[in-house]
């Protein structure tokens, strides 16, 4: 019997996949549980469509998040903390903190798609990384002066 997942099964296949089973574990397992259904013309045609349209849509979000890093690419950050006379800051910067202040300046990054290698406690330049997956990253200056 063929039948098309609909989640991903360990050791049977990934959503989408048409795949053969035994009738007995799609009904009594696959079935049940609505991790299958059975591939019939129509639901085959259907999945096809749904497939290439995550295909479009992706294509369509990794273009904007390349435009969003070409604008990003270079830009600073700027910021005024107090600070003690041996330039050690009373707190921190984090990412959360650059997400803000790119939000301020009108771009929307989640503070999880910044990545620093610790947070900045001295005063002084700091590069941090903003990445959107595999090959889509960039670079941002962060600048942190005394208040």
């Amino acid at each position: 019997m063929k039948v098309i997942l609909n989640k991903d099964v360990k050791d049977l296949g990934k959503v989408g996949e048409l795949v053969q089973v035994k009738p007995g574990f799609a009904r009594n397992f696959l079935f049940p549980r609505l991790l299958a259904v059975e591939a019939t013309e129509k639901r085959k045609k259907e999945f096809e469509h749904l497939k290439a349209v995550a295909v479009s849509n992706q294509e369509k979000a990794v273009g904007k998040r390349k435009e969003l890093l070409a604008k990003l690419e270079g830009i600073t950050v700027e910021f005024s903390a107090e600070a003690s006379d041996d330039e050690k800051l009373f707190g921190s910067i984090s990412n959360l903190d650059i997400s803000r202040k790119l939000e301020e300046k009108g771009y929307e990054i989640d503070k999880r798609d910044i990545v620093l290698e610790e947070p900045i406690k001295l005063l002084g330049q700091y590069k941090a990384l903003v990445t959107f997956g595999k090959d889509l990253d960039t670079n941002i200056t962060v600048s942190v002066a005394r208040k």
